[in-house]
């Protein structure tokens, strides 16, 4: 199995490069989704987190309200390593349980926004890292997660800045411009990778 470490920035177009990556063939595994269903109600990394960051962060069904815990650890960078450190090992431990379920699977994709940050890139044979204009970046999140810009940059202020990952990148994915010509170059490196 060749195993693809997919990351990039906030808003640069994972989960689009991802998609495309899973209607060639590949099995993705989507770290963030993991990471939403680690915090559920209820579960160990949930009362972690609560224990930390008191329950004002809760929505009224007692669930974690990811925006407001969002507008907390991206205001302070040693609040967002505590999440950290109670989050990536839950969302890690279930990545590589999924990696030995698809061990018979001919390539296997993880999309995670922090894979080199989290220790993950070890797990790949190959990283992919997708990049964007901060002027395409910035227009994306405001009309995706419906966020101020000043709150964006932020975010992406607290990832390891894009060029640091592109450093560890076996390929490089500009999303920029059209979704015709960011499905050409995946076309292009699912090729190369798989077809050698």
């Amino acid at each position: 199995m060749t195993v693809i470490g997919l990351t990039g920035g906030f808003g640069t177009g994972k989960t689009f490069v991802g998609s495309i990556f899973r209607s060639l063939g590949a099995k993705v595994i989507d770290a963030d989704r993991i990471a939403h269903t680690v915090i559920k109600k209820d579960s160990i990394a949930y009362r972690k987190i609560i224990s930390v960051f008191g329950r004002d962060i809760l929505d009224m069904s007692a669930s974690i309200d990811r925006r407001k815990l969002g507008k907390i650890v991206f205001e302070s960078p040693s609040k967002l390593q505590r999440l950290n450190r109670i989050v990536h090992p839950e969302v890690i431990k279930i990545i590589r349980k999924k990696l030995k379920s698809f061990r018979r699977r001919s390539v296997t994709v993880i999309d995670a926004p922090l894979l080199i940050e989290a220790g993950l890139a070890s797990s790949a044979d190959k990283i992919i890292v997708v990049k964007c204009s901060e002027k395409v970046q910035t227009q994306r999140c405001g009309n995706k997660f419906r966020i101020e810009r000043e709150e964006i940059l932020k975010r992406i202020e607290n990832q390891l800045p894009i060029r640091k990952k592109m450093g560890a990148a076996d390929f490089v994915i500009d999303n920029s411009r059209t979704r015709s010509r960011t499905r050409a170059q995946v076309r292009r490196v699912w090729k190369e990778i798989v077809w050698k």
